[in-house]
């Protein structure tokens, strides 16, 4: 069985792990913003962008606790083989972890992307 060393893959796990924290505390300051332009304007237009903001900001919460859910049982994972194996981890162990840091480079995006779009509706609401 091919093995690679565990530490080709710590530091990706570890970056991506502290990248969620920083945007699950980022969504809870969009989530403030949005409150306060909700607050501030009643109209029509700008109620139906505020209920799109939220189901995002929410999706994406419940993104980011799914995704380090899974990145912790990987860990546990990729522990127990390092134990098992003197520092080594399976080809199929490295494989899912760089899948899970895949899901996670697409999960930034996302976050980014709606991001760069609340902030060009705020501007226009504020």
């Amino acid at each position: 069985m091919k093995e690679i060393n565990i530490k080709h893959i710590t530091n990706l796990h570890t970056d991506a792990l502290r990248s969620l924290d920083f945007y699950k505390q980022e969504i809870t300051i969009l989530t403030k913003r949005l409150e306060e332009l909700a607050a501030d304007n009643t109209g029509l237009e700008v109620a139906v962008k505020v209920e799109y903001f939220q189901n995002q900001f929410l999706i994406q919460n419940n993104n980011i606790d799914e995704l380090k859910h899974l990145m912790h049982e990987n860990l546990n994972k990729i522990e127990a083989e390092v134990k098992d194996s003197a520092g080594f981890i399976s080809h199929q162990s490295a494989s899912e972890n760089v899948e899970l840091y895949n899901q996670y480079l697409t999960e930034e995006k996302i976050i980014n992307g709606i991001r760069h779009e609340f902030n060009r509706f705020a501007s226009k609401w504020m």
